[in-house]
């Protein structure tokens, strides 16, 4: 009976062996299934660069009111700093001279899509409408081409990011966030953007925010003084033989 109950136990401490050892593969197989998933199976938009020479950028999206515009371009002219803005496609045209001046002021224009709407929510066909028609818009005003996108809220998924790449457009996100949208006092904004830079780094304002203007001024002699360069974005991205990592930092192929 002794050996029949030793033989038992042993036959339960086998299984369970078995078990265990079965449940750790499992585990372990879906673990390297997520890993290759969230190392690069998504499709990202490129929220920084990885540069060694602090080159940097800011960006401006423009979708409504005009009331801030002419002092940030003149703060723009007066430190030599040329900028990227996005612009609706519904903006462009109720502003058509204040796109042109700020071409002629030498600062980069892309699209931020045609509606400003969640573009995740929409079919491919939508995107392609939203960012055909948006970037016609830009382009008979300017009659330069469009190459940088940058989608409304932020919000984006893996078919916009890839329907965009198959039209030619760059999808920008950013990795430092002013937040003048909520009408941070100047100090606020500029405290949050010299403290987050690095090289490489994207930085998000508005047109309209009602302060911005008055933070940058802070940001351009603080940043310069700390040796940061400001470029536009599609001077500052790598526009072949990249990758993008799972924050968003665009990488030269040649970086191991």
């Amino acid at each position: 009976m002794r050996f029949i109950t030793f033989r038992l136990k042993y036959a339960v401490m086998a299984i369970a062996l078995v078990l265990l050892i079965t449940l750790s593969a499992f585990t372990a197989a879906a673990a390297d299934a997520a890993a290759v998933y969230w190392s690069g199976a998504r499709s990202l938009p490129i929220y920084s660069v990885e540069r060694k020479d602090n080159k940097v950028a800011i960006s401006f999206d423009c979708a409504w009111g005009v009331d801030y515009t002419d002092q940030i371009l003149g703060h723009l002219e007066d430190a030599h700093v040329r900028a990227t803005f996005f612009t609706v496609e519904f903006w462009a045209k109720k502003y058509p001279d204040y796109l042109k001046k700020i071409d002629a002021a030498g600062h980069e224009i892309g699209t931020h899509s045609a509606t400003h709407e969640y573009m995740s929510k929409q079919n491919e066909t939508e995107i392609r409408n939203e960012l055909t028609t948006s970037s016609a818009a830009i382009k008979e005003i300017t009659g330069k081409d469009v190459t940088l996108f940058r989608a409304p809220f932020g919000d984006y998924d893996d078919l916009l990011v890839d329907t965009a790449k198959s039209m030619g457009l760059y999808t920008i996100q950013w990795d430092v966030d002013s937040l003048d949208w909520k009408d941070l006092t100047a100090a606020d904004i500029a405290s949050r953007i010299v403290e987050r830079v690095k090289s490489g780094s994207i930085i998000l304002c508005h047109n309209n925010g009602l302060h911005t203007a008055e933070a940058l001024p802070i940001v351009f002699d603080t940043l310069r003084a700390r040796g940061f360069e400001f470029v536009p974005i599609g001077e500052l991205i790598y526009k072949d033989n990249y990758t993008i990592d799972a924050t968003g930092r665009q990488f030269p192929s040649d970086v191991n």
